[in-house]
């Protein structure tokens, strides 16, 4: 086969060397850094998106998969490319594992800023309480006649106006006193009635699109930084193309000797894997090379290392620290930690009957008190466990209607936002740097397997390309 046609490309019909009136030496040296660019770019960018995208599960039904998938080894069904029933397709990596991300950045970043009550004396419990005694106020009437006549309709249709509207008084009265007391008490014992790390994990998991929002807002400027830094495989192209020049110059071709001669044994050693194999093999290992770099750059070292092990010096999300904690501090403040969430899961979670019975508790206490005089009257009128219903009843009202009293208020809800926002914000730039780089790296740690033989097969496919344009 002569020089011509073994460097002629698009299946023989194109003899580069000829069209262009270049050397194949300088034919390569410009093609396959180009393509190595190119393979370094598509695989970094494609991978980021890999990373975030699709946020919900996306593919197709495929006949016989079900059946197979249990005889898979456990590294290949755990990939997001399987979904119940039988279903292929793919799913963003982070998404993908959104309960183990979440329960990752309570780890790595939420619990380290501080406890349950850290955070809700961020919110000031007696605002909450001033909050809810301000909007209950007007309701009150209607709250107790709701009460009233769901309880003991009769009784209280028989009372006089002059004794409704002493209760009317004395609750309104009392009211801020009562949910001072109750907010005081929900205080001291917060951390009995909410889990931070569950709530955090639950709101997140139910909302993986946020999880890809925030998780992508802290570290956007370092993942445009690696999807950039895929230009490395032009250098890498370089070198390969020297290696495959080598590997043509030491070769006769042309009915010519070699322009390079090599002894006899290291010539079998080089030429012991075919050129066109060499190409795809370059192509993969510039395709994970890339991929390793910019994943090193990004988050090694968390503090300044040796310059001949680390010539960038510090990681780069390490450098942005300051700017990183108060973005993330802002994403916890006003969208995982909101009040809203966090009355949520005080009122509805797991302990929210406790919550509830603590309202409860105070309010019965308070109804029992405010009676007074009329309190014995009442109890032989309804009978002992009637009365005690109501009081009850009154305690568990509020707590129902406590949520939008709350969260309806959008100043007040931004206010207490930006209370934990700045509590985030200064604990998260006094954590040691490679705690804090820490929280990033994990999103991505656990698939980075993944993204490596992404970019290889990635690469080889571009080695694949040059071959198909430039030939052997």
């Amino acid at each position: 086969m002569n020089a011509g046609i073994e460097a002629a490309g698009f299946f023989g019909r194109v003899d580069w060397e000829h069209t262009t009136g270049l050397s194949k030496f300088w034919v390569d040296m410009i093609s396959i850094p180009i393509f190595s660019a190119l393979a370094g770019l598509l695989t970094n960018y494609t991978g980021v998106i890999m990373l975030f995208a699709p946020v919900r599960f996306t593919g197709f039904y495929v006949p016989g998969l079900k059946t197979i998938f249990p005889f898979l080894p456990r590294k290949v069904q755990i990939l997001p490319t399987f979904a119940p029933g039988g279903m292929l397709g793919f799913q963003g990596f982070i998404p993908a594992r959104s309960e183990k991300m979440a329960s990752l950045m309570v780890d790595n970043a939420v619990a380290k800023i501080g406890t349950a009550k850290d955070f809700f004396d961020q919110m000031d419990p007696r605002k909450i309480s001033a909050q809810v005694a301000r909007v209950a106020l007007p309701n009150v009437r209607a709250m107790v006649d709701s009460i009233m006549t769901k309880e003991h309709p009769q009784l209280w249709a028989d009372m006089p106006p002059r004794a409704r509207e002493v209760i009317y008084s004395r609750v309104e009265a009392e009211l801020p006193a009562i949910t001072d007391r109750a907010f005081d008490f929900i205080g001291a014992n917060i951390d009995q009635l909410l889990d931070v790390k569950l709530m955090v994990v639950g709101y997140l998991r139910r909302r993986p699109e946020l999880l890809k929002d925030v998780i992508y807002g802290l570290g956007a400027p370092e993942l445009r930084f690696m999807t950039r830094s895929g230009l490395l495989g032009f250098p890498f192209g370089v070198i390969v193309a020297l290696w495959l020049s080598l590997l043509w110059y030491t070769r006769p071709h042309d009915g010519r000797e070699a322009n390079i001669t090599l002894p006899s044994w290291l010539d079998a050693v080089i030429h012991f894997v075919p050129a066109w194999l060499w190409v795809l093999i370059g192509g993969a290992v510039v395709g994970v090379l890339v991929n390793i770099i910019a994943i090193k750059v990004v988050f090694e070292p968390a503090t300044p290392g040796p310059r001949w092990k680390y010539p960038w010096g510090v990681a780069k999300f390490a450098k942005r620290q300051h700017q990183a904690a108060a973005d993330l501090g802002h994403a916890i403040g006003y969208q995982i930690v909101t009040l809203d969430v966090v009355t949520e899961q005080l009122l509805e979670g797991p302990s929210g009957d406790k919550t509830r019975a603590v309202i409860a508790h105070f309010l019965k206490v308070e109804i029992d008190r405010i009676l007074g005089p009329m309190r014995s009257v009442t109890r032989l009128a309804v009978g002992p466990r009637r009365f005690d219903a109501i009081q009850a009843t009154a305690g568990a009202s509020l707590a129902t209607e406590m949520k939008p009293w709350l969260v309806d208020d959008v100043a007040f809800s931004q206010s207490t936002a930006a209370s934990v926002d700045r509590l985030a914000t200064e604990k998260l730039r006094e954590l040691p740097p490679g705690e804090f780089v820490e929280m990033l790296y994990t999103s991505i740690e656990q698939d980075a397997w993944l993204l490596y033989l992404h970019g290889g097969v990635l690469g080889a496919a571009i080695g694949a390309l040059h071959l198909v344009i430039f030939g052997v």
